[in-house]
C-alpha cells in the first residue's frame, strides 16, 4: 500500500508541478509529511529524506515535461541557462544547511516562503515599472502569433539564481515556485514561456540537488523507485495541459496552489 501511495502522490504533484512550471516539490513534500503525520507506514520519511525523494522525483519530471516544451518551441534556453549560473552552488549549500533543519521548523519556514511568493503573484504586472534600458539580455518571443518582448537583468538574474539554488536544496523544491513568479514579475516574461524555461532548469538544479543529499545518505532507495515513473507520466500530461491554457488562467493556478500549500504546511509545524 506504501508503494501505491508513493507513485500515486508522484502522478498527482508531477502533473500539477508541470502545469504551473513548479516541479512538483510544493506539493510532493508536504504531501509526504501529511503521510508521515498520519501513517506509522512513512515513520521513515524524515525531512532530508522526503527533500531527497523529492529533487530525485524532480529530475523525472522536469525531463518529462521540458522535452514536450522544447518540441513546441517554448523554452527560452539562453534565459534558463543565465538563471542556472548561481544555482548550482547554491544547491549544494542548500543541502547542507538542509541537515540542520528539524521538522516544525522546516514546515513553517517553507510555508511562509510560499505563502509570500503567493502574495507577490497577486500584485499585478501592470504595477511593476517595465525593465528598460542598453543593460541586460533582450529577449523576443513568439508563441500561438502574439510577439512578446523582454528584457533579462544580469545580475539580478545570477542573484536570483543562487537564491533558488539554495531554496532548492533546503527544501526539496526545483525552485519554480521562486523562479516562474520572478520570470512573470521582474522580466516581465510570459507565462507559457516562464513555466516552460523553469522546468528546464529544474532538471539541473535537481540533479545537483538530488547528488548532495545522495553523497550524505538522505535517499531511501527502496521507495524512490516508485515516484520515478509516477513522476515521469505526472510530467508529461501536465505539460501538455499546460499548452491547452491561457497564460493568466496559469497564473492563476499558481497562485492558488502556493496559497494552499503554504497554510497547510505552517498548521502542520505549529500543530
Amino acid at each position: 500500500m506504501v508503494f501505491i501511495i508513493c507513485f500515486i502522490i508522484a502522478i498527482i504533484s508531477s502533473f500539477i508541478g508541470a502545469i504551473a512550471g513548479l516541479g512538483g516539490g510544493v506539493i510532493l513534500v508536504p504531501s509526504m509529511f501529511l503521510a508521515a503525520s498520519i501513517s506509522d507506514s512513512f515513520s521513515w520519511a524524515t525531512p532530508q529524506t522526503i527533500v531527497g525523494i523529492s529533487l530525485i522525483t524532480m529530475i523525472f519530471t522536469s525531463l518529462s515535461s521540458a522535452t514536450a516544451y522544447m518540441k513546441s518551441k517554448r523554452v527560452d534556453f539562453q534565459t534558463g541557462l543565465l538563471l542556472l549560473s548561481g544555482s548550482i552552488p547554491g544547491g549544494v549549500l542548500g543541502s547542507w544547511l538542509n541537515s540542520y533543519f528539524s521538522p516544525k521548523t522546516f514546515l513553517i519556514f517553507f510555508g511562509t516562503l510560499v505563502i509570500v511568493i503567493s502574495l507577490l503573484m497577486i500584485v499585478k504586472k501592470e504595477k511593476i515599472p517595465k525593465r528598460t534600458g542598453k543593460h541586460g539580455l533582450q529577449r523576443t518571443v513568439h508563441i500561438a502569433g502574439e510577439t512578446y518582448d523582454y528584457r533579462i537583468s544580469v545580475f539580478l538574474a545570477i542573484i536570483l539564481s543562487l537564491a533558488v539554488g539554495i531554496l532548492s536544496g533546503l527544501f526539496g523544491i526545483g525552485g519554480g515556485s521562486i523562479m516562474v513568479p520572478a520570470m512573470i514579475l521582474l522580466f516581465g516574461m510570459p507565462a507559457h514561456i516562464a513555466t516552460a524555461t523553469s522546468m528546464f532548469m529544474i532538471f539541473f538544479v535537481s540533479m545537483i540537488g538530488s547528488i548532495s543529499h545522495v553523497t550524505m545518505g538522505h535517499i531511501a532507495w527502496e521507495y524512490v523507485l516508485f515516484f520515478i515513473p509516477g513522476a515521469w507520466i505526472g510530467g508529461k500530461l501536465g505539460a501538455k495541459v499546460n499548452q491547452l491554457l491561457p497564460g493568466k488562467t496559469l497564473e492563476w493556478v499558481l497562485r492558488i496552489i502556493l496559497i494552499f500549500v503554504g497554510i497547510r504546511m505552517i498548521f502542520q509545524g505549529i500543530s
